[in-house]
């Protein structure tokens, strides 16, 4: 096995209700391996989600430490946080995040403008993306009018945009049919196969299938899976 490309190390992550701190993670160790596929699992308020917030740089841990890619995550400043996120994670969300006024093409897109790709490269690149994920014909679409799959994928190739090597995704297919869930999930497993690390939340023991490794997380716990 290869290098870890991610390390929780004793996380902890509070967050205040009025004056009181309500615990959502409690001390997370875990180790995750470059090409790695694991899913986070557990019931409503375990922490999975939390904890896949923290992986990804959307949330600052309140004690330890977390290495992605080499890099302490703690230690950076919002500005390069950002530029992390940037580069290195793709993400994909349940209720897809696209961009209302902007076509397919305009959102794939749009991760590259951020990272200064040049305009003729960009367009080439997301054309390619949609492609890959079955959209090449529905590139000028906007979300309205694109079925909630569609619209995943249209967030897939986004997430792929600027070739991240981690790709974090939260409840991908919680919205969808089971159909359609599956056929994302082997999209996912794709990619996965070509050497993307990939880190998921869901509640769909179908889905989780899919993953070369389950953790699961109770009251802010590991119960298991932390060790590859």
């Amino acid at each position: 096995m290869s290098e870890p490309i991610i390390i929780v190390d004793n996380v902890h992550k509070s967050y205040l209700m009025g004056k009181e701190a309500v615990p959502a993670l409690r001390g997370v160790s875990l180790e995750i391996q470059r090409g790695e596929f694991v899913c986070l699992m557990g019931p409503s308020g375990s922490g999975k989600t939390t904890l896949l917030n923290v992986v990804g740089g959307l949330d600052e841990p309140s004690r330890g430490h977390l290495i992605v890619d080499g890099q302490n995550l703690v230690s950076l400043n919002e500005n390069e946080l950002a530029r992390l996120r940037l580069e290195k994670m793709g993400f994909i969300f349940q209720n897809y995040n696209l961009l209302a006024n902007f076509t397919a093409l305009e959102n794939v897109e749009a991760p590259m403008v951020l990272a200064n790709v040049p305009r003729k490269e960009r367009q080439e690149r997301a054309h390619k993306l949609l492609d890959r994920v079955g959209l090449g014909d529905r590139t000028h679409h906007y979300p309205s009018e694109l079925s909630g799959g569609q619209q995943q994928r249209v967030a897939i190739a986004r997430a792929l945009a600027n070739n991240p090597p981690i790709l974090i995704g939260d409840e991908m297919t919680g919205d969808l049919d089971s159909e359609t869930g599956f056929a994302i999930m082997r999209l996912i497993k794709e990619l996965n196969e070509e050497g993307m690390t990939i880190v998921f939340v869901t509640h769909d023991p179908r889905m989780a299938e899919f993953a070369g490794r389950t953790v699961e997380l109770q009251d802010g716990k590991l119960l298991n899976g932390a060790a590859s």
